[in-house]
């Protein structure tokens, strides 16, 4: 008969588990960077949604026959606004693009301004793409 005394190493519970841990674990990671990203573009989208500027051009654009000629009624944000609004010894600025969509039409919305006090804007405009018009909202 054979002595069976021998010790059996038993493995470690990374070694019995790493084929599911090691790629459930990486996912994890890329799930929690992307989260952090699209918090931050959150974020920086709603600040640049609450400023004051762009509801100002919202609301002048809803007010403009000839915009709402070109794209119909409602006007509304389509896609990713962008641009910058920032704020600097109660002095804000805003650079800000942001697309719109119609019942006829596409369009994008520029407004360039700065806030001393009121706003003053050296661009608001509304670019249409069909004709390739571009909108002054700024004249009366």
């Amino acid at each position: 008969m054979e002595d069976s005394n021998e010790l059996v190493q038993k493995q470690s519970w990374l070694s019995r588990n790493w084929k599911w841990f090691v790629p459930s674990g990486c996912l994890t990671l890329l799930v929690i960077v992307g989260l952090f990203i699209g918090g931050i573009f959150y974020e920086v989208t709603s600040i640049i949604k609450d400023s004051e500027a762009y509801k100002e051009s919202m609301v002048a654009i809803q007010n403009n026959k000839t915009v709402t000629e070109k794209l119909g009624s409602p006007i509304e944000t389509d896609g990713i606004v962008s641009g910058t609004v920032t704020s600097t010894n109660d002095v804000r600025t805003c650079d800000v693009q942001v697309p719109l969509k119609g019942p006829k039409g596409k369009g994008t919305l520029f407004v360039v301004g700065e806030k001393r006090g009121t706003w003053k804007y050296s661009e608001m405009s509304v670019y249409i793409e069909s004709t390739k018009e571009k909108i002054d909202l700024l004249k009366k």
